[in-house]
């Protein structure tokens, strides 16, 4: 497959933190967030996730579940670190921390985050699994068509997200995480275009990515719609039962799914993408300078753009275009919100040469 086809994928992703950005490449991850003060903190570290280097986490539709739950076990870590900034240093160790401590031996903070991970799986489960489910139920004695039943869960599955979604991106206190999340977006986009990672070109690249989180979690509604349109169980405890332990299976399609948009770049692809591109309008916002600035300051800790713009787009990053006042021309924006625009269009790239295609 071609270059083309298979578009230019970077290997790294990542999330917003508050007043931050979080970014991985491999078994390496950088948080950088913008302190109190105005300067910007960045830490590096590890993290392989819990079964790192078992061949289970290389398994197709296998390896998605893994990487679901290592994602948020990262997020929640990554989140509660950002937040560290900015919490009251005056507050003191209250007894129950002590004792939790103690208990514990000294791991308190990695229990609590387990049990937050635990608690948000379990209430997502009731949320989208179980109420949906419970609503269908209301339909049974009008709706006779088992797999007719399923589509009417489905949708009201589907309703019940798109709301959580609305509301969630309709708070005020959200607005910020969501503008870093967008920068987060345009930091990597500008890359895969064949863009030197500057605030100005990462100012003009999309703030929408094809493999975004929020379009695996639409992805997850999507699916089980199709899948539990096949279950053939009487009981309905059991049918319940069922739609709980399909949720792996489920997961782990939607990744493929998610893997296979973000390293091809085709029609068809394009076409399964847009529904989680549309749904990112609300869960991204357009970031401001400064917070590109600390999306860029986590790309720099673990990956090197220079390299990959080298060995995927065939030209050395002149030293100048970093500097703002003396950058030549720059590419055009991305003509449309869907992260279709690329620097391989045709135009001139930066070394003055054809833009490789």
């Amino acid at each position: 497959m071609s270059k083309k086809n298979c578009g230019h994928y970077s290997g790294i992703g990542g999330q917003a933190v508050l007043e931050g950005v979080m970014m991985k490449n491999k078994d390496e991850y950088a948080v950088a967030v913008r302190k109190p003060d105005g300067n910007i903190e960045v830490k590096k570290e590890k993290y392989a996730g819990a079964l790192a280097g078992s061949k289970l986490t290389k398994l197709p539709f296998v390896r998605g579940v893994f990487n679901f739950i290592d994602s948020l076990v990262l997020g929640m870590q990554t989140l509660t670190y950002s937040a560290s900034f900015y919490e009251d240093d005056e507050a003191e160790e209250t007894k129950t921390d002590k004792l939790l401590n103690k208990v514990t031996k000294g791991n308190a903070e990695k229990v609590f985050m387990g049990f937050t991970v635990a608690f948000s799986i379990v209430l997502a489960v009731a949320i989208f699994i179980a109420l949906p489910y419970g609503i269908s139920l209301l339909f049974h004695s009008y709706v006779r068509n088992a797999s007719l039943l399923a589509i009417l869960e489905g949708v009201v599955r589907l309703a019940i997200f798109l709301a959580y979604v609305a509301i969630i991106a309709s708070m005020k206190d959200i607005r910020r995480v969501y503008q870093y999340h967008g920068a987060e977006h345009k930091c990597i986009n500008c890359l895969e275009k064949g863009r030197p990672l500057t605030v100005k070109d990462a100012m003009r690249s999309s703030r929408l990515h094809k493999r975004c989180g929020t379009s695996f979690l639409l992805f997850v509604m999507l699916i089980s719609i199709i899948l539990f349109m096949f279950i053939r169980v009487e009981n309905p405890a059991l049918r319940l039962v069922v739609r709980i332990l399909l949720i792996p299976v489920i997961a782990g399609i939607s990744y493929e799914v998610i893997r296979l948009a973000g390293r091809n770049d085709n029609v068809i692809i394009n076409l399964i993408s847009k529904p989680g591109m549309w749904l990112q309008k609300l869960t991204t916002r357009e970031p401001d300078e400064s917070m590109i600035e600390v999306a860029i300051a986590s790309v720099n800790a673990v990956f090197d753009w220079k390299a990959y713009l080298k060995e995927e787009f065939g030209y050395e990053v002149d030293e100048s275009w970093l500097m703002e006042d003396e950058q030549p021309e720059d590419f055009d924006e991305d003509e449309d919100e869907d992260g279709a625009g690329d620097a391989s269009d045709g135009k001139e790239t930066k070394t003055g040469e054809p833009a490789l295609q």
